[in-house]
């Protein structure tokens, strides 16, 4: 029997609903239960695919090509479990069904309306593509009281009608803010925000209270009496130092416990934290430390690069040093002088990003890299300024660049027009919409014996997650390689550039794939791993 845990936020945005979602998810896990996550978002975007990373943070690409919310990183670092196109659905989305079956009659003449039609869309995605899970996860996005929400909180009121409290849970997140002239917690925002929350006829189970300081046992006390929940099922959401510090806090304040016995579950064998005390333990007590520079182009909001953040994290972990981040807006370096910000780092990464602004940055970077030996990572749109760069200054192709860019003589990387997924032929063209059109997911790499990435994996083929629109010009491989640029990785079909790495260069690997899609605290990605021992290695030269 699947059970369902609702999770939603009031108060204010931003308090780390994914997060918890994450952390109680993996503390079921390790409690043996078999678990799956899924992320409901208000917004009337199909995906967020073709949305500013400052307007949402990084697209989090799946195996099967879904471009998703990024809290479905979480997901999977936490629990490792893989998420698939059926585990995030928007409002958009669920328009465009309803809207299709409108067209094509399937109401049979009815008046299609939010209830029960759109509701009925939304329940019919929480419930498919279900089979043996113990429990399923469902975060609702947005913040109890938006317009938007609305039609989510509707359809699992309903739900919770349909399946009974026995098989149904509402976790609902607050913030409880402490206001320092008068020397205490307030608990009206969050008595408040379970209001809003009655209002649309959900009675919570559980909250998770955020705070950055103890809650007092009265506090609990009043928010239980006010509220309507039982005292222990208020549990303190408090700040750690580190965010794989999360399931073993919430574990610490009953949080498992709690939805164990909501569920009649409290035989359930207790959690096994070991593996997140050792992750703690690691991050608190590095051996070394390394500092890495990522020169992108959206440094101002950090969660248009949060798996990359985490991913680099992780190769501190395997390598047990403390991984200092330098985010470093590539337009900078359009000044010559401000190349010297790259003087203190033993490594050097480029991450991926769409359009010409901060390309030069971008290229000044790789060539720094290059020619002071320093461990250089080009992921997607890194990999193609590293191609250019090394076509401009050893090749000899004064004019390489992109076709992304416009127009150019020399298209050293070019729109992909045709590409193979398994056995089907897909085909794209400029004019296609930009949604959901580059090529996405998972595909296999066929590496090249004997090279530094072959030697990482420990494989000959590989299958890593892609979402890019454009490609190294593989009628250019003979005279890159001639300068000293070995195609390391292909597509199974040898026609797609997947990896370049330089033999001449302590480390120096581009990557067209996104490897930090894949990496987990507890299961680092071995190109993150290789690439942080690369860089000890600098440290110990500087």
């Amino acid at each position: 029997m699947t059970r369902f845990i609702f999770i939603t936020g009031g108060v204010v945005s931003s308090l780390g609903k994914g997060l918890a979602s994450a952390a109680l998810a993996s503390l079921l896990q390790t409690r043996g239960f078999k678990v799956r996550l899924r992320k409901l978002d208000p917004y009337l975007n199909v995906d967020p695919g073709t949305m500013s990373p400052y307007q949402h943070g990084e697209v989090y690409v799946t195996d099967d090509g879904a471009e998703t919310d990024l809290d479905l990183g979480h997901y999977e670092r936490f629990t490792g479990v893989a998420s698939r196109r059926s585990d995030n659905v928007t409002t958009g989305r669920i328009y465009s069904n309803v809207i299709a079956r409108e067209r094509r009659g399937d109401y049979l003449g009815a008046t299609v309306q939010v209830i029960p039609h759109v509701t009925d869309a939304i329940k019919e995605f929480i419930l498919s593509d279900v089979t043996d899970e113990d429990f399923v996860l469902c975060e609702i996005g947005g913040t109890v009281g938006d317009i938007e929400s609305l039609p989510f909180l509707e359809a699992i009121r309903q739900l919770g009608n349909e399946l009974g409290s026995e098989r149904t849970m509402f976790v609902h997140l607050t913030l409880l803010p402490y206001i320092p002239s008068a020397g205490e917690l307030k608990t009206k925002p969050t008595q408040h925000s379970v209001k809003e929350l009655l209002s649309v006829g959900i009675q919570p189970d559980m909250l998770l209270c955020r705070s950055d300081r103890e809650i007092p046992v009265g506090e609990r006390r009043k928010i239980a009496l006010f509220c309507n929940v039982r005292q222990e099922a208020v549990i303190p959401a408090l700040d750690v130092d580190s965010i794989y510090q999360v399931p073993i806090s919430y574990h610490e304040q009953g949080l498992d416990d709690q939805v164990c016995k909501h569920f009649a579950l409290s035989d359930a064998p207790p959690p096994d934290l070991s593996r997140w005390k050792r992750i703690v333990e690691r991050i608190r007590f590095p051996e070394g430390e390394v500092t890495i520079a990522v020169v992108g182009k959206y440094t101002s909001l950090l969660d248009s690069y949060k798996s990359l953040g985490e991913a680099l994290q992780h190769g501190g972990i395997a390598n047990k040093v403390k991984v200092h981040l330098k985010w470093i807006d590539s337009q900078i370096f359009e000044n010559e002088g401000a190349i010297h910000e790259l003087d203190d780092c033993h490594g050097i990464l480029v991450p991926g990003g769409f359009g010409e602004r901060g390309v030069t940055g971008k290229i000044a970077a790789v060539r720094f890299a290059r020619e002071h030996k320093v461990p250089y990572f080009g992921i997607c749109f890194g990999m193609q300024m590293a191609v250019i760069e090394a076509a401009r200054n050893l090749a000899g192709i004064r004019n390489a660049s992109s076709s992304e860019f416009g127009a150019c003589d020399e298209p050293v990387v070019g729109l992909m027009t045709e590409w193979l997924h398994g056995n089907k032929l897909v085909q794209r063209k400029a004019s296609d919409d930009l949604g959901g059109t580059m090529r996405l997911g998972a595909y296999g790499c066929h590496l090249v014996p004997g090279t530094k990435v072959a030697e990482i994996y420990g494989a000959d083929v590989i299958s890593e997650r892609h979402r890019h629109r454009y490609e190294v010009n593989i009628d250019y491989r003979d005279r890159l390689e001639n300068a000293g640029m070995v195609f390391s990785g292909m597509s199974p079909d040898g026609l797609l550039p997947e990896i370049v790495e330089r033999p001449d260069h302590p480390w120096f690997i581009g990557v067209q794939f996104h490897p930090e899609l894949k990496s987990k605290p507890f299961d680092p990605h071995p190109l993150f791993t290789s690439f942080i021992a690369a860089a000890i290695r600098q440290s110990r030269l500087v």
